[in-house]
């Protein structure tokens, strides 16, 4: 993936707002925020080779191999209330997983693309809210596509993968299903993921960022979130860290 590729595959996709290219950048979801603030049209999609301070879901750290990763942010401007902007998030999955054209890449909840339960990517969707109105949301993804066992480091080689497809021709199917996606409902949305989210019917643990730990089985997804069966009764499941157990 490069400049020239970038170009093509938006293009192909059918967007008309040039795209924003980066050798190496720290992340480009700042990138993309950064040019939301200062006024980007929607659909801006800004990609890089490598970058250097990618990030994950709570804070965490996203590395790659530089030219080994598909790595973009989508800037968004939807027309949703606030409390629906994570179903961008399932959007997103569900767009990449269909690119793929494969049934194997699943997605864990909230936010991981797994092969077999090894991590090939990841998503975050970061929103701005202003005024109790949605102003813009970033879509960032990070899909590893031709990263070798020997390029990850020691402590990820049985937890991660890659997919080993053409990036250019990657990013255009995505950006295609993120498109036809948009003029989706919310629960057209949600009914789409279910279709591919690999938590469902999983017995799994989830931590809350307050620390409260809930186990049960995973029911359901609506536009609250996961639900989960836990001794006997329903709870919804929003952005906790959610570990499959069987």
């Amino acid at each position: 993936m490069g400049q020239d590729s970038l170009e093509r595959a938006v293009r192909e996709a059918g967007i008309e707002v040039p795209p924003v290219w980066f050798d190496e950048v720290g992340s480009t979801n700042e990138e993309a925020r950064r040019l939301a603030r200062e006024g980007a049209p929607e659909w801006t999609v800004v990609a890089a080779g490598h970058q250097t301070a990618g990030r994950g879901r709570l804070g965490r750290s996203w590395s790659d191999a530089p030219g080994k990763s598909l790595l973009l942010s989508v800037l968004l401007r939807p027309g949703l209330r606030p409390p629906d902007a994570p179903v961008l998030g399932f959007l997103a999955a569900v767009a990449m997983i269909a690119a793929t054209d494969t049934k194997d890449l699943r997605s864990k909840w909230p936010n991981d693309l797994v092969i077999g339960g090894r991590k090939a990517g990841g998503i975050l969707t970061e929103a701005a809210i202003q005024g109790g109105r949605l102003l813009y949301v970033v879509v960032g993804l990070g899909v590893n596509v031709a990263l070798a066992e020997a390029d990850l480091p020691r402590s990820l080689r049985s937890t991660a993968t890659s997919l080993f497809v053409d990036p250019g021709e990657l990013l255009t199917g995505f950006l295609k299903g993120l498109i036809r996606g948009s003029q989706r409902s919310v629960r057209e949305i949600v009914a789409d993921y279910r279709e591919v989210c690999a938590t469902l019917g999983r017995h799994v643990s989830a931590t809350a960022r307050s620390g409260r730990v809930i186990e049960g089985t995973a029911v359901d997804v609506d536009r609250r979130g996961l639900v989960l069966l836990s001794e006997g009764r329903k709870e919804v499941i929003r952005s906790d860290e959610v570990i499959h157990l069987r």
